[in-house]
């Protein structure tokens, strides 16, 4: 397995870069790379030579995630002004605003199906759903409070939840909490499942294997890349190579690979079986906040590795 750098952008935004995901490809467009940024813009990008294909404006506050629905047609932006934005890809034009009350709106993503869209919900200390047909606020999936603690308590503000990442099936959810731990939910039932334990610091980034609907990756501030059996509630491989915060991490589409960016301003490409990077980018001049896989089909090799970063870069990798 390995990364070939393929091409960068330097000013992609006007400011940091701070989220990136792929938009699938529809009968009327090729598959487009979407970024959001602290320049309270969202663009879409043609891969094959990083050409910008349109600037989406509307929000008054930085850009903290971006999400494509699976069926390329529809993507969604979250913000700090706590908005989110769901737009028409082709066209550009707002299909529903959704409000949330301040700091509880960070990232987000479409279930498999397309029929909700899961938010996390920061200092709610929770997971917000909404529902695609009409996008109405469905269900709120709430972490439990430690037995024995009050709702006055300060630590109940430790569970400040930042990521979340749906199963492959759909059927469960897991979000990353600034304490360190991670929550699992049984979607179908509203039920919270179980705690999975192992970091010390916030967990930025939740990532499932495409092939193996119970293995979840997460990346934390503790510098660490934990694969965790979520339906067996066990840790069973915590990799280390970065210098600092791990801001974002995905796995590959044919399940082999994990890609990782960080603080200390690299990309690492990770091979689950040594435990171990067996490559390390270093294109970016500042912090790396998103990785994303381009999804190809049937557990393939060969796709596409986009990266973004404060250096208000974007770069593409061929990953084989």
């Amino acid at each position: 397995m390995k990364l070939a750098w393929l091409r960068s952008l330097e000013t992609a935004h006007q400011d940091c870069v701070w989220a990136c995901t792929w938009v699938p490809a529809t009968d009327k467009s090729p598959g487009l790379l979407l970024t959001g940024s602290l320049d309270e813009t969202v663009k879409l990008w043609n891969p094959e030579d990083l050409s910008l294909v349109r600037t989406n404006t509307g929000h008054c506050l930085g850009v903290v995630s971006v999400a494509a629905h699976p069926s390329g047609k529809i993507a969604a932006s979250a913000s700090m002004d706590s908005f989110i934005r769901v737009f028409d890809v082709e066209s550009n034009n707002t299909i529903a605003t959704l409000e949330a009350p301040p700091s509880e709106v960070w990232q987000m993503q479409f279930n498999p199906r397309g029929t909700m869209l899961a938010v996390a919900g920061g200092s709610s200390a929770s997971i917000k759903l909404w529902d695609t047909a009409e996008w109405k606020l469905i269900s709120t999936l709430s972490i439990p409070r430690p037995e024995g603690s009050k709702p006055s308590d300060k630590g109940s503000n430790k569970k400040f939840v930042l990521s979340v990442a749906w199963s492959p099936s759909g059927g469960q959810l897991a979000c990353g909490s600034m304490d360190g731990s991670i929550s699992v939910f049984d979607v179908q039932r509203a039920k919270f499942l179980h705690h999975l334990e192992g970091h010390t610091m916030p967990v930025r980034s939740l990532a499932y294997s495409p092939l193996d609907p119970r293995v979840l990756v997460s990346g934390s501030d503790d510098e660490c890349i934990h694969m965790y059996d979520a339906e067996g509630k066990t840790l069973f491989s915590s990799m280390s190579g970065h210098s600092s915060w791990v801001l974002s991490v995905d796995v590959s589409p044919d399940g082999a690979a994990i890609a990782s960016g960080s603080s200390d301003r690299t990309v690492k490409l990770w091979d689950p079986k040594m435990r171990a990077a067996v490559q390390t980018m270093t294109n970016h001049t500042d912090q790396v906040w998103g990785v994303k896989f381009e999804a190809v089909g049937g557990g393939v090799r060969g796709s596409l590795l986009a990266s973004v970063s404060d250096d208000k870069s974007i770069s593409l990798y061929h990953y084989s």
